[in-house]
């Protein structure tokens, strides 16, 4: 766990290295992106907040997130995505109610990831679209 100070001190180096600033101007990008494509303002700057949270924090991408991530990318959104999440090996070694209990926690781990992974999607689509030289 970190200490105040450990905290203060990283506070101070976002502001010394217009973390703030930088946050500002791609918060008011997002939304004129999001505008000039007729998307939901609202989501992308939501989006942008949970980002600059996550880089705040200094979380990294769970495991199950990019493997999520990687099946979708590599096959979209299929019917028996749970079953391809599941850890079979763990998954025989429990009982009835303890199946029933992975299998609920499974499904909403993967519609929390599946829900990051949409809006990431719509983000990059707002990105790639400005950054084209037709855009």
């Amino acid at each position: 766990m970190e200490t105040i100070k450990g905290m203060a001190r990283q506070a101070k180096q976002r502001l010394k290295n217009n973390f703030w600033e930088n946050c500002k101007t791609n918060l008011k990008q997002g939304e004129i992106q999001a505008k000039n494509l007729g998307l939901n303002e609202n989501k992308v700057k939501n989006y942008i907040g949970v980002k600059v949270q996550r880089q705040i924090k200094g979380d990294a991408p769970d495991a199950f997130y990019l493997k999520v991530k990687a099946m979708l990318d590599e096959c979209g959104e299929v019917s028996d995505a749970i079953g391809r999440l599941t850890d079979k090996a763990y998954y025989a070694t429990l009982s009835y109610a303890e199946k029933q209990r992975y299998n609920l926690e499974l499904s909403a781990k993967y519609l929390a990831a599946l829900e990051r992974y949409r809006k990431e999607k719509e983000l990059e689509a707002v990105k790639e679209h400005a950054e084209s030289p037709l855009g």
